[in-house]
């Protein structure tokens, strides 16, 4: 079956961002000799296995299994014996040139406003009056690879009471009116993008040039405002087992995998997709080998930037001092491993006396 580094082998392309660059060189020569070599040494009987290095770049498809197994292994102790919800927050359509153009920016203020606006609700007496957790995920696309920022919330099903005595658990359904959310997480995002403009933070090139003007730009506000924002709400996960199995699926997840990738003649790509808009059909897309790579690549993130993210219980401050509370309250066990490492051992003899050596090629990961 065709991969993604197949096409992206005999596809060129000029105008890339420094950062769409350096994940496409580095894909196409995943596990090559442009990135040098490993070997796996056996003292005993004096085996050698030889494999090409992988790019380690978080677009790579090949790349993720064990970077997931291992973020995945890190939130096992953090774990509450509580059900989980799953809330996605996805930006109105009018939008989507002003993101794709201060990425970093409107992506930050996307993650933040969403976990800001569950945090601020839960801890209303209305609706819960404690500090949940949650961890949010930036995806940027769409089943077609068309570009559709969102973000996806795990969210605890009950938090620390403000006295910090209880722990107080949620009902089988979200405990916050989705529209209510809608209206919340609306307002944050448009102040924090109004902020933005009004410091001078954002960039406008192209179609979105004349929103460079205030009355443009305040006029776009304003219809927004106007406009009912998406907030979707799943069903609950059955057990924290499920929010692990379901974190591992999406946390690192890339834009498109390799088993999507049905064909490819050397011109043109078909791949398979989910058409939500007529009831989650499984259909098939063909498209330009160009124009797929093109695609693949508006949703390389900008360099550094960080897609998971977390708040209320999860936050890094609160891990030592809330989260350790709330497991106390709720006499949460940890949860046995679901991931483990396997130590090398020789193909040949069995033996564990293995060594692993490590070349790095100094050629160019250029094109």
């Amino acid at each position: 079956m065709p991969e993604l580094q197949d096409i992206f082998n005999h596809v060129r392309l000029d105008t890339l961002s420094p950062a769409q660059a350096k994940a496409f060189h580095m894909i196409r020569h995943c596990r090559t000799s442009k990135l040098g070599y490993h070997a796996e040494v056996c003292m005993e009987c004096g085996s050698v296995e030889v494999s090409y290095n992988s790019c380690r770049n978080r677009h790579c498809p090949k790349c993720q299994h064990s970077v997931q197994e291992e973020w995945v292994e890190a939130q096992m102790s953090k774990l509450l014996p509580v059900g989980y919800f799953h809330l996605v927050f996805t930006l109105p359509q009018e939008l989507n040139t002003l993101v794709f153009q201060n990425q970093k920016l409107l992506y930050f203020i996307l993650i933040q406003s969403a976990g800001h606006t569950l945090i601020e609700l839960a801890k209303d007496p209305k609706f819960l009056g404690a500090t949940i957790g949650v961890t949010s995920v930036l995806h940027t696309w769409g089943q077609n690879l068309s570009f559709h920022p969102h973000v996806h919330c795990i969210v605890t099903g009950g938090g620390l009471s403000s006295d910090g005595l209880r722990f107080v658990r949620s009902s089988q359904k979200f405990f916050i009116p989705v529209r209510v959310i809608s209206k919340k997480f609306r307002g944050k995002f448009l102040y924090l993008l109004k902020r933005a403009y009004f410091e001078g933070k954002m960039s406008f090139y192209h179609k979105a040039a004349e929103l460079s003007f205030k009355s443009n730009f305040l006029s776009l506000v304003d219809r927004l405002y106007r406009n009912n924002w998406v907030v979707f709400a799943k069903k609950p996960f059955k057990t924290p087992a499920h929010v692990v199995r379901y974190l591992g699926r999406y946390t690192h997840r890339v834009a498109i995998s390799n088993s999507r990738i049905q064909s490819f003649d050397g011109q043109s790509v078909s791949f398979s997709w989910k058409d939500y808009k007529d009831n989650a059909k499984s259909k098939v897309m063909t498209l330009e080998a160009v124009e797929f790579t093109r695609r693949f690549l508006l949703h390389v993130l900008p360099d550094r930037f960080v897609k998971i993210r977390h708040y209320g219980l999860l936050s890094s401050r609160n891990i030592q001092t809330k989260l350790s509370r709330c497991i106390k309250l709720t006499r949460a066990k940890p949860l046995a491993h679901i991931f483990h490492k396997q130590n090398r051992s020789c193909r040949c003899c069995g033996s564990r006396n293995v060594i692993l050596l490590v070349f790095r090629s100094y050629q160019s990961a250029g094109p």
